[in-house]
């Protein structure tokens, strides 16, 4: 029998030695500190059957993105008119660099707590959960994308924030659907000041030349179709000039996936 077929006998798939007391212990260790700390809700603190859950409560007061929407931005429309895919006033007037942007959630009340715990106060623990609800509205941008870009933060804001909240979502998501994490991909060079108070022609200008593929890691995008992954949309900026350096640098297409989305529903 060759080596090849030989490494592939039935008994590969028995458990190595030590194997199974190391996953009762595991479990037990799960367990007790479910006892210490018992699940609670994402949103709110209370008891919940499942870590990063949310309660009844917060999932009524999570306003959930869903069809009709904008396909270009991801908007929600405000009625139904039944008539198939419609673009936004908005995507008309000024389409994006990106090709479609997906939300779970609109940036309001329970979303808007989601992604400050995770964003200000350190609450990484939240990060699975909110992915994972990305990754369900983004099903159709995962499945058409070949590799998975978080939106990077300056070096200096990295170093003062310890983490960055996109890479923290973008990780899981691309782990999900089997795709490569190339962080590396899109660098921020650009120290810009903060976006909060700016008009949109204002945030635009701000972002001008801050993001770029550096020389060395082209190859990660190349020709492919980049998902930009980052915890929230507000005018679209911030996405649009990532998008436009990925593109720059070679990248197929830019599709964006966030948790929320700032703005009421397309008229």
């Amino acid at each position: 029998m060759p080596p090849a077929e030989a490494a592939e006998s039935p008994h590969e798939d028995r458990p190595l030695p030590g194997a199974r007391p190391f996953a009762i212990v595991r479990t037990l260790g799960r367990i007790a500190v479910g006892l210490v700390y018992p699940p609670s809700c994402a949103g709110c603190g209370a008891a919940t059957a499942d870590p990063g859950a949310l309660c009844p409560g917060c999932w009524a007061g999570l306003r959930l993105i869903e069809e009709p929407r904008c396909p270009r931005y991801g908007t929600p429309f405000a009625i139904d008119l039944g008539i198939g895919p419609l673009l936004s006033p908005r995507a008309i007037a000024e389409p994006p660099v990106f090709a479609r942007a997906r939300a779970v959630a609109l940036y309001d009340d329970t979303a808007r707590g989601l992604v400050h715990r995770l964003k200000y106060e350190d609450r990484l623990d939240l990060a699975k959960a909110m992915a994972r609800m990305m990754a369900a509205a983004g099903g159709a941008l995962m499945v058409e994308a070949d590799c998975v870009v978080p939106v990077p933060l300056h070096r200096w804001r990295l170093w003062r924030r310890r983490f960055n909240q996109a890479a923290v979502l973008a990780r899981p998501i691309a782990r999900a659907a089997a795709l490569p994490f190339v962080p590396q991909a899109l660098a921020r060079v650009k120290a810009t000041r903060s976006q909060v108070g700016l008009t949109r022609i204002g945030r635009a200008e701000n972002l001008q030349g801050a993001f770029r593929v550096p020389p060395a890691h082209r190859a990660c995008i190349q020709g492919r179709r980049v998902l930009l992954i980052d915890d929230v949309t507000t005018t679209g900026a911030t996405a649009n000039a990532a998008a436009r350096a990925l593109l720059r640098g070679g990248a197929a297409s830019v599709d964006l996936l966030t948790f929320a989305l700032v703005g009421d529903p397309a008229g």
